[in-house]
């Protein structure tokens, strides 16, 4: 009965939280793997190998409906009366969505060649998986471009407010300067997290395509890490009742 279980629980009642802890389990499995390879142990290799297969098949299957999401997503922030004077935040933030629409779609293709529910040649295949990962890797992209725009409109928000607390005589409205300037610290906390775990997440994707070459073992460690800041940010905004 201890809250850290409670938590625990609660947080892998989600598809969320489930999805995260197993994508940590699956990116340390193409590490460790790496690492037994270069070892000479194939057989070992071999287990986490399979470990690592059937977790990304597990999670493709649970992600199915997402591109809907996505899409829903995509919509609310088109519509959105917060972004109607940040344009370009608003069109980063659309084509960020849209992009891992297109991305999830594209990998459910994937996941259903995979188990055979549809038969693709192997030319074919492959295109689809590069076409999805395509998406993903522009999704993250437009990201890293929507959290530099927010970061500097925030950074502006917050040199005005300390601008206006220097001249205020009020103690009322320098109390309140100072919580809208705290909230605004801890937005732009959250974007610059964000904006860390996307610019590590980037080199997945990107070594799929063949922009740059990293080896199982560094794309597995980026993986396990960017998981767990994931991980570690759903936990962080769970509210137990």
């Amino acid at each position: 009965m201890h809250p850290l279980v409670s938590k625990s629980l609660k947080i892998w009642a989600t598809t969320l939280g489930r999805d995260k802890t197993y994508r940590a389990i699956q990116y340390f499995a193409r590490f460790y793997a790496y690492i037994l390879l270069t070892r000479g142990d194939k057989d070992a290799a071999q287990r986490w190998n399979a470990l690592k297969n059937h977790l990304g098949l597990g999670r493709k299957l649970m992600r199915l409906g997402k591109p809907l999401e996505h899409l829903q997503a995509a919509l609310k922030a088109s519509q959105s009366i917060a972004l109607s004077r940040q344009s370009a935040e608003r069109f980063t933030t659309v084509a960020r969505q849209l992009c891992y629409a297109g991305y999830l779609a594209f990998d459910a293709v994937v996941w259903a060649n995979s188990v055979k529910f549809i038969n693709l040649l192997p030319p074919k295949a492959d295109r689809t998986l590069r076409i999805s990962l395509r998406f993903w890797f522009a999704g993250i992209l437009f990201g890293l471009g929507n959290g530099l725009l927010k970061a500097g409109r925030l950074a502006n928000e917050a040199k005005a407010l300390k601008a206006v607390g220097t001249t205020e005589k009020s103690v009322g409205d320098n109390a309140a300067n100072e919580t809208k300037l705290k909230v605004l610290e801890r937005e732009r906390a959250a974007v610059r997290y964000q904006m860390l775990l996307d610019l590590m997440d980037m080199w997945i994707p990107a070594t799929g395509l063949g922009v740059v070459n990293f080896n199982d073992g560094v794309v597995g460690l980026l993986g396990v890490i960017t998981s767990v800041m994931a991980f570690r940010s759903q936990w962080n905004s769970l509210q137990m009742g």
